[in-house]
């Protein structure tokens, strides 16, 4: 049996508080079951904007998608985990990936590390807070028993670390450019994505209990006219045609009906029941859920 559907929105613009807020009252209303904020230069510091986000809503979960670990250590990071899952009351849903940006690094004055070091810094940190966050001698004390870890990325070492301990696997249909010291992506193809799923439940297989498969959405047009929502999409991406391109699991255009038909197609092909969209297209998704819940509850 399938999962039921969970929508998050990915806010990633910097604003005053009352905007903020408006910002977050207005995901509730839609829909969102989730809230959800970055960990990048440049936009909003993720733990305050989250408390922020509980003040002014009611409902949804709050969370990170995803923290740069390479900006934390255990020890202050789960502080601030504690800290904000109190204050929230519980809503809160910690997401965490090794950091793919090196100018970001270069510009914090932190080490990038390879690869291969950038897991291994991923790994301690879910142990330790694991442990930290576990311990009942743990002060600041988190408002649930255990805050729900996702764990973003899927390279082979971050894909077995998720299968160990993730109750939310993140995918991101996209790969670093080679030689990109800014974080540039390309997408990947469906295939490409069933590879990476079909790996980590290969890698899972052991476990009790299936994790929850997350996808972030790059692109959301409910339009009669994708060619014309896709044009940015296909200048950037030179390689693909107007087919691949809306082949591809990171996008959805076309019309409603065929949104939806996408949506439905995810989570039959791939597993994924969570989807994340990115703050600009949070309204064009609104009437996707909403026709997508209706089918649920009929």
């Amino acid at each position: 049996m399938s999962r039921p559907f969970r929508f998050g929105v990915n806010l990633l613009t910097p604003a005053p508080a009352a905007e903020w807020r408006a910002k977050c009252r207005r995901a509730e209303e839609l829909g969102y079951d989730v809230i959800l904020v970055p960990d990048h230069l440049g936009m909003i510091a993720p733990f305050p904007a989250l408390v922020a986000a509980a003040e002014a809503t009611e409902r949804p979960r709050l969370g990170t998608l995803v923290l740069n670990a390479g900006f934390w250590n255990p020890a202050l990071l789960a502080r601030e985990v504690a800290t904000t899952d109190a204050l929230t009351a519980g809503r809160l849903e910690l997401g965490l990936g090794t950091g793919y940006v090196q100018a970001e690094h270069e510009t914090a004055g932190l080490p990038f590390g390879t690869p291969r070091e950038r897991v291994d810094h991923l790994r301690h940190m879910v142990e330790e807070l694991e442990r930290l966050l576990g311990s009942p001698e743990y002060e600041p004390r988190p408002a649930q028993r255990r805050v729900p870890l996702l764990i973003g990325g899927d390279g082979e070492r971050t894909l077995r670390l998720s299968a160990e301990h993730a109750d939310v696997v993140g995918f991101t249909g996209a790969r670093m450019v080679p030689g990109s010291t800014t974080g540039k992506l390309e997408p990947v193809s469906a295939e490409e994505v069933d590879r990476r799923v079909a790996r980590y439940r290969e890698l899972a297989a052991g476990r009790a209990e299936p994790a929850e498969l997350n996808m972030l959405l790059q692109l959301v047009a409910v339009t009669d006219t994708p060619e014309v929502a896709l044009e940015p999409l296909l200048e950037r991406q030179p390689q693909l045609t107007l087919e691949q391109a809306l082949d591809l699991p990171i996008v959805l255009a076309g019309p409603l009906e065929d949104v939806v038909a996408r949506v439905r197609a995810l989570r039959a092909r791939f597993g994924f029941s969570y989807l994340t969209v990115l703050e600009p297209f949070m309204e064009a998704f609104a009437p996707v859920m909403e026709r997508l819940r209706e089918e649920e509850a009929a």
